[in-house]
């Protein structure tokens, strides 16, 4: 059995600038074909815009609420809401709200920074602190 508690894995910043914790994929458990992460966007922060080639995601917004933007469509998105991004979807998300936007993204196959292509230039999100 494979556990990862979200305060003990170490945290990293994706091509996008989301700040992400990935608690399971296979560089740390037995899963080959999926992974979980946990991803921070500070209050006012975004991510650049970005798709992936091959990996299929789902966002499940844990706290916070923000924009998301997939393809043509935008829409609010807050806590408690889950949303499916095929691969090959453009898609950015901002944080809109006082505190810092927090969701769980899982992705498969599992996450992987080349497989990260930026659709726009720029900084991205500041990481918020660690422990937030």
């Amino acid at each position: 059995m494979d556990v990862q508690n979200l305060n003990a894995v170490p945290t990293f910043v994706t091509k996008d600038g989301s700040e992400i914790r990935e608690l399971l994929a296979y560089r740390n458990s037995a899963l080959r074909h999926q992974s979980l992460a946990e991803a921070r966007l500070p209050a006012g922060g975004s991510t650049l815009e970005h798709y992936h080639a091959r990996t299929e995601e789902i966002y499940y917004i844990t706290a916070g609420e923000g924009r998301l933007r997939v393809g043509a469509e935008t829409r609010t998105v807050r806590a408690g809401d889950a949303i499916a991004i095929p691969p090959g979807h453009r898609h950015k998300l901002w944080n809109t709200g006082p505190q810092p936007l927090r969701l769980l993204c899982c992705c498969s196959p599992a996450y992987e920074q080349a497989d990260t292509f930026l659709t726009e230039a720029g900084s991205g999100a500041a990481p918020a602190p660690v422990g937030d």
